[in-house]
């Protein structure tokens, strides 16, 4: 089927989209739930007259939930959630392969980025898909004329419901956001694994170190944390962890990490790596007792968390890009401090982001989500809400059916056991 080229949108590359579709078409290889419901979408065309804008990461996964709801019948503008993140080869192939407006090139300065959410804006949507928050937060902003005509719209980061559940606790919030963020088949496993596979990958790709027998700090252990700590400990890290919380710093401690302030950490970590969606966790205070060599990375969606300002305006010396998205700072005392992807989530700014096998199901709730959106968006207040359960567990059991998985059933008896009050011990 030949698809007409978008006739709106700004990418690095056009030439580069029969390399950028092979790529796409290798994620949906690995993300067998999503296919099934762009097939159903095809059919039923429940976006049929929705515009959907949406500011994402621009990856071969992102590309393949676009397909699914174009499938349905939206109307798409894609732009970028992050300037590192987006795969010029991916935004030229949804162009011209797919048809899709996308507003994405690498690299793009804080004006082009602002620019490309205003552009995708344009398409004056119903439906809004975030990742980060900087798309609705530019809606309740400099294009407040726009909000009358959203029914609603879906948030992926920890980061992105952060600043949802601030705005909706002012009153800011003007219309439905939903936390797919939150559901279990996001948090669990795109979290999880994903993160921790992915930004260890990225280390790999920036620096070629080995991770055994090396101290490495992970700062934070929600779920992004704990995939980070398991698979580092898995390669044989000593891992220390810092936290904020008690309750997360005991599990931490329980599961058999260290457990202790950046301030102590800082002088004993090789490596460091920020995944707490909070500004300033390594900062002048730590970069001062750090080993020479010492490694930094962010996984956290924005790139707040390392004080990088600081090293730009302190160190005696830059080397930019000593290898694959590694810079260097030398301070006043020789010693030298390696930042990863410009302190920018590193696991798509220096390798590729998480699998499709794992974005599979993220994608799927958000395809999902936005089809139940669409239904329900009158009965729904404005202010942030959660993924019905029964979507998540939708997505989870297609999943585990997908890769041979099965379970077992209740009997009659003992379904009746779990819904009586009747039954004494």
């Amino acid at each position: 089927m030949t698809v007409q080229t978008a006739t709106n949108f700004d990418v690095a590359n056009p030439s580069l989209a029969a390399e950028g579709k092979k790529r796409i078409e290798w994620a949906e290889r690995n993300m067998p739930v999503l296919a099934q419901i762009r097939a159903r979408f095809e059919k039923e065309q429940p976006f049929v007259g929705i515009r959907i804008a949406a500011c994402m990461h621009v990856t071969t996964e992102t590309a393949n939930l676009m397909r699914a709801l174009k499938a349905g019948g939206a109307e798409l503008a894609l732009c970028a959630s992050n300037p590192l993140s987006t795969q010029d080869d991916t935004a030229a192939a949804l162009v011209s392969e797919f048809g899709i407006s996308v507003f994405a090139r690498n690299a793009v300065d804080r004006d082009g980025y602002y620019r490309h959410i205003n552009a995708a804006l344009d398409i004056k949507p119903h439906l809004v898909f975030d990742d980060g928050c900087d798309l609705v937060n530019t809606l309740h902003t400099t294009r407040t004329e726009l909000i009358d005509g959203i029914i609603g719209g879906c948030e992926e980061t920890t980061t992105g419901v952060i600043r949802l559940s601030q705005m909706t606790k002012d009153g800011a919030l003007k219309f439905p956001m939903i936390a797919v963020n939150d559901t279990d088949t996001k948090h669990m496993f795109d979290n999880r694994f994903g993160t921790g596979q992915s930004t260890l990958d990225a280390i790999f790709r920036s620096t070629n170190s080995l991770i055994a027998g090396k101290v490495f700090v992970v700062a934070g252990f929600g779920y992004c944390g704990k995939g980070v700590a398991e698979r580092a400990k898995g390669l044989g890290a000593d891992v220390i962890v810092t936290e904020i919380d008690p309750t997360k710093a005991l599990d931490a401690m329980m599961q058999g990490y260290r457990v202790m302030p950046m301030t102590e950490a800082a002088a004993l970590g090789d490596f460091f790596v920020t995944v707490t969606g909070n500004r300033d966790v390594l900062r002048e205070e730590h970069f001062a007792v750090m080993k020479d060599g010492a490694i930094l990375a962010n996984a956290g969606h924005f790139d707040i968390e390392i004080d990088v300002a600081w090293l730009e305006q302190n160190a005696a010396e830059k080397h930019n890009k000593i290898r694959h998205q590694t810079d260097e700072y030398q301070l006043a005392d020789g010693r030298r401090i390696l930042l990863l992807a410009e302190g920018r989530l590193v696991n798509l700014g220096a390798a590729e982001g998480h699998p499709a096998s794992v974005m599979d199901m993220s994608f799927s709730d958000q395809a999902l989500t936005a089809e139940w959106l669409l239904n329900m968006a009158s009965q729904l207040s404005a202010g942030l809400h959660n993924v019905p359960t029964e979507i998540d567990k939708e997505v989870a059991r297609l999943k585990l059916e997908s890769m041979g998985g099965k379970i077992d059933k209740l009997t009659a008896a003992q379904d009746l056991y779990l819904n009586s009050w009747e039954h004494g011990s």
